[in-house]
């Protein structure tokens, strides 16, 4: 009997703790809304510069997250002729690759209300100092995983750690969390490890201006 009790009150500690997850979340987005950033990535193989991109994001009219390539390069020498139009090709794949990469690691962070209760629903949780951590499977698609943590006062994110699959490759990934000196809280950092590829992604954003209303 004491067992059952217990579970029952774990369960709804765990209920009302991502309804106050998803509350400080929305509420959260809904201040960030007026901004504008810069997310300025560089991806590597090997240990060596192979591309930069450049994506800023705001809010459209709709509260939905919007992304635009606003630059970028390749720090590869292009060759000449035919084979440096390859090369440029092959430049332009790896350019979406990265794109498709840092996306999926988009969708990890911007989490609807929907999403965030079955991901706490089906979570461990652990108490770790001033924060809870939180432990999911089987996310967005079979066999992936998710780790957050959350303050424990703001509800808000100070972490994610997730791994998963890009088409056929194995990703996984760290994005963190900082706050403005108002409180709100905003992705600093994203990294992400991409084995089959021998590839890292180092994501930094950066130029947070408001827009005037």
């Amino acid at each position: 009997m004491l067992a059952i009790c217990a579970s029952i009150f774990a369960q709804i500690d765990t209920e009302q703790l991502a309804l106050d997850v998803s509350k400080a979340e929305q509420a959260n987005t809904e201040k960030l809304k007026p901004f504008i950033w810069k997310r300025y990535s560089t991806a590597t193989v090997d240990g060596e510069v192979k591309a930069t991109v450049i994506t800023e994001f705001k809010f459209d009219e709709n509260g939905e997250l919007s992304a635009t390539q606003v630059g970028g390069e390749s720090n590869v020498k292009k060759k000449p002729g035919i084979r440096g139009r390859i090369q440029e090709s092959a430049i332009e794949n790896n350019v979406d690759y990265i794109s498709k990469a840092l996306e999926l690691a988009l969708s990890y962070s911007f989490m609807s209300k929907g999403q965030l209760l079955d991901f706490f629903e089906k979570g461990v949780l652990t108490e770790k100092g001033n924060a809870i951590e939180v432990t999911a499977g089987n996310v967005y698609m079979e066999g992936d995983s998710l780790t957050v943590l959350v303050d424990k006062q703001s509800k808000l994110f100070i972490n994610k750690k997730f791994v998963s699959m890009l088409d056929e490759d194995p990703i996984n990934g760290e994005l963190k969390y900082g706050t403005f000196n108002s409180g709100i809280s905003h992705g600093t950092e994203t990294v992400l490890n991409l084995p089959g590829k021998n590839a890292i992604i180092n994501a930094e954003n950066k130029d947070y201006s408001q827009r005037i209303q």
